[in-house]
């Protein structure tokens, strides 16, 4: 491996959980085609995030990827310390890595123009560093699981106060005088809008906002919780058993807790973290029991191994990709975005499916670069 570029020119090795790399493919791939809908107006509803409060398929793909990670985390960790890594040389990697995934992130907020002026500096990579960033650390410092429940405890419920009982400045505390979880008067926007003026995603908030990272490290936490357990020298049809169980209980729990903090992804509220988490256990038990305990590694899990082994470099290359034909004319009216859904894919049947047509296509697209690496053993790690 050459540390400045992080790439490894391999074959991953036999004792590779294949489950998680197929898992993590199939949300990357999820993941480019719910971001290129043909015309996200028309698409099909599970393929859009929610407005606001609630739950769509769509909402579970970047909890699903940061739950991924923190499994991951805890395998490649523990075989650094096998390896006789010192703890010098992993704070270096982890570090260099935390910077490059925040500058990727800013080169796919700012292609092709790079405005600097109003240039977005939150987004999707930049949460996927502070989450690795923090985990890191902490996976370094200590394996033990008392420490790390103790931490998504905290993030949780405090995160869970400031929504609920911290005083918006100039509005008053939530519940009295406006309403819990209003859309532009909550702690979270109000932080960024003061932070980053002119250069949040939605204008007056961001998705990806500085405050909600707390929670969303608490996705990243479970995610550790689970590698741990997967990790443990234990039957293969009892780490199944254990990541149902807890995947029902987490659903529960999310459920019970929107009730007075309602699930949100773009808040991405604790109860939130739980309700996705839930689901994401149960994928992961799911994929974990066909192929590591029946075994059934033919060809349907190909193209997420595809995938899977060159995530965040996939997930770099549809987002480039996604802003070129969207940026680009074809004429003074269209994009070539524009222009290829309702030239051509608005007429396969109704408008959703030919929605639906232009994201596979574009998927398919984002295959083909995700292939020639696979295929020469190349795993990019940014």
């Amino acid at each position: 491996m050459t540390e400045q570029a992080e790439v490894e020119v391999q074959r991953p090795t036999s004792k590779r959980i294949l489950s998680i790399d197929v898992l993590r493919g199939l949300t990357i791939a999820f993941m480019i085609l719910v971001n290129n809908n043909g015309n996200n107006d028309l698409a099909f509803r599970a393929l859009n995030h929610s407005a606001w409060n609630g739950f769509t398929p769509t909402d579970l793909v970047f909890p699903t990827f940061l739950f991924i990670m923190g499994i991951s985390m805890v395998l490649s960790f523990s075989a650094r310390k096998k390896q006789g890594i010192s703890t010098g040389q992993q704070l270096t990697s982890i570090v260099r890595r935390f910077a490059l995934l925040f500058f990727f992130g800013l080169i796919v907020n700012g292609f092709p123009y790079f405005h600097l002026g109003t240039l977005r500096i939150y987004g999707v990579l930049q949460r996927i560093a502070v989450c690795y960033l923090l985990a890191a650390l902490l996976q370094v410092a200590s394996d033990r699981i008392a420490p790390r429940i103790a931490l998504l405890a905290l993030s949780l419920v405090s995160y869970w106060v400031l929504l609920r009982y911290v005083s918006v400045p100039g509005y008053g505390v939530p519940t009295h005088g406006f309403p819990l979880l209003d859309r532009n008067i909550n702690i979270v926007a109000w932080t960024d809008r003061h932070i980053f003026p002119n250069r949040l995603f939605e204008v007056t908030r961001d998705p990806e906002g500085l405050l909600s990272d707390l929670p969303a490290f608490g996705s990243t936490l479970l995610g550790l919780l689970a590698g741990s357990w997967l990790k443990a020298a234990r039957p293969a049809m009892q780490k199944v058993f254990g990541l149902v169980v807890s995947g029902v209980l987490m659903i529960s729990s999310g459920l019970l807790w929107s009730q007075s903090l309602p699930i949100n992804k773009k808040l991405w509220t604790s109860s939130y973290v739980l309700y996705a988490a839930g689901w994401s256990a149960l994928l992961l038990a799911l994929f974990y029991y066909l192929i590591e305990v029946r075994q059934w590694r033919e060809q349907w899990t190909f193209p997420f191994l595809v995938f899977g082994t060159n995530a965040i470099t996939a997930y770099v290359l549809s987002e480039l990709l996604s802003s070129a034909v969207a940026v680009f004319h074809v004429n003074a009216q269209q994009s070539f975005q524009q222009f290829g859904y309702f030239h051509y894919f608005i007429h396969l049947g109704t408008p959703a499916v030919g929605s639906l047509a232009y994201s596979l296509l574009f998927v398919a697209v984002c295959f083909v670069p995700a292939l020639l690496l696979y295929r020469r053993r190349i795993f990019i790690k940014l």
